[in-house]
């Protein structure tokens, strides 16, 4: 009898285990919907913001493709994604889905079908979004023109390519309700509050990640790497050696140049001109939430920069490359400084940060053309400047502003970049 109710208690333990197993890998489908949804002007109008404010399009939208018909790939640690049509197409892209299962993938990460979507999708900051938004989002992208487009498959390492693996991610990191505001800040800091932490989700490229993706906690907004540029830390933007204030932050946050910082480049670019569709109330929201993060690493600061020391014969070659072709935009007397406004260079974030990354991309990639400001275009210079010009070029700035502080990875970032550029 014993023995019996022993191998009871395991096959029940057995079932319970794999009825657990069951509902951890897969989640019940929602039925289509037929019905087109008609949404007035003022929804739409809401809706078309909570998108921007989400950047929807930055991810969704392919170079060269159609809005929000998806296939840009994505390029992780683990394999490549392909965006998906968000498109009212009824077959490739979410035309029949309901607001239900909309809802579902956004607060959870399910899509309609049951599988399970990768948290390259940000769900785990979308699920902080209020219902209202989430519901305006849905009934303006239900509004796009329908395309049909299929992205390609994903490239996804083994065991990664496993969809069903994310459920046990999503115990992990995966948590939280939408957000309520704080008593004790004003209306402006929670609304900031509200668009970094949700459908902003600023912590997901901003914050170092552990070895299966999800964000260090006690690290969120120190800093990561995004497509091999930096997203640097926004902890601390006050106390740095060469401040942020609210002014100059919106300007960066909405595509213009900010005065003694330089302009958003790389992935942050298309970042900050969906942000410049938002109201202007919104990006300041954003700066005073982001300028109100303290710093909470322990580490010992760096000592503050300084100039003046005697430079290598490397620096002195990158003068003579900053004389050709570079201070006909940044030098000191340069014209296009004058009348467009232009940065210098010397007190730029991506000369000032720690490491060269930012400064050696915006470089050999440039800044393309924009209708937020004209002198936010720079040509990319991969092409005319070999590696030894880009580290001459380099040094040189950084020994104008924070000779003290060499970047001794110089050569080694440089190889690195560009060898990631050629991969297909």
């Amino acid at each position: 009898m014993k023995r019996k109710t022993i191998i009871g208690v395991v096959l029940a333990i057995g079932v319970v285990g794999l009825g657990f197993a069951f509902w951890m890998m897969w989640r019940p489908e929602i039925a289509t919907v037929s019905q087109p949804l008609n949404a007035d002007r003022e929804t739409l109008d809401r809706g078309r913001r909570v998108v921007e404010a989400g950047d929807c399009a930055v991810c969704h939208t392919r170079p060269g493709g159609a809005y929000m018909a998806g296939g840009l790939p994505l390029v992780t640690p683990f394999g490549t994604l392909f965006t998906t049509n968000i498109t009212p197409d009824p077959e490739s892209g979410i035309g029949k889905w309901s607001l239900d299962a909309f809802e579902r993938a956004m607060r959870e990460g399910i899509a309609r079908d049951g599988h399970f979507l990768y948290p390259a999708f940000p769900y785990v900051h979308y699920r902080k979004m209020s219902d209202a938004d989430i519901a305006d989002a849905y009934a303006y992208l239900m509004s796009v023109d329908p395309i049909t487009y299929t992205a390609p498959q994903n490239h996804m390492v083994f065991p990664m390519n496993f969809r069903p693996l994310v459920s046990f991610w999503n115990l992990l990191f995966l948590h939280g309700d939408p957000l309520e505001p704080l008593p004790n800040q004003s209306a402006q800091w929670n609304r900031g509050r509200y668009l970094v932490e949700g459908a902003g989700h600023c912590s997901s490229c901003h914050s170092p990640l552990n070895l299966i993706g999800g964000e260090k906690s006690s690290e969120r907004f120190n800093g990561g790497v995004v497509d091999g540029w930096t997203a640097p830390a926004l902890r601390g933007m006050t106390e740095a050696q060469h401040p942020w204030n609210e002014a100059q932050l919106v300007a960066y946050l909405t595509g213009e140049v900010a005065e003694g910082h330089g302009a958003a480049a790389g992935p942050m670019l298309p970042v900050s001109l969906s942000i410049a569709q938002l109201p202007t109330e919104d990006a300041h929201a954003i700066a005073q939430y982001i300028l109100d993060l303290k710093k909470t690493s322990s580490d010992a600061p760096s000592p503050p920069c300084t100039s003046g020391v005697k430079p290598s014969a490397r620096a002195l070659m990158g003068a003579s490359l900053f004389d050709g072709a570079c201070a006909s935009c940044h030098g000191g007397a340069a014209p296009m400084r004058v009348i467009e406004s232009r940065p210098a260079l010397a007190n730029t974030s991506a000369v000032m940060e720690d490491s060269p990354r930012n400064l050696i991309q915006t470089i050999l990639q440039g800044i393309p053309m924009s209708s937020a400001a004209s002198s936010h275009y720079m040509p990319a210079f991969a092409p005319s400047l070999d590696d030894t010009h880009v580290a001459a070029l380099a040094e040189y700035l950084r020994n104008q502003s924070c000779a003290n502080r060499p970047w001794t990875d110089l050569d080694k970032t440089i190889k690195s970049i560009r060898a990631q550029e050629q991969q297909p």
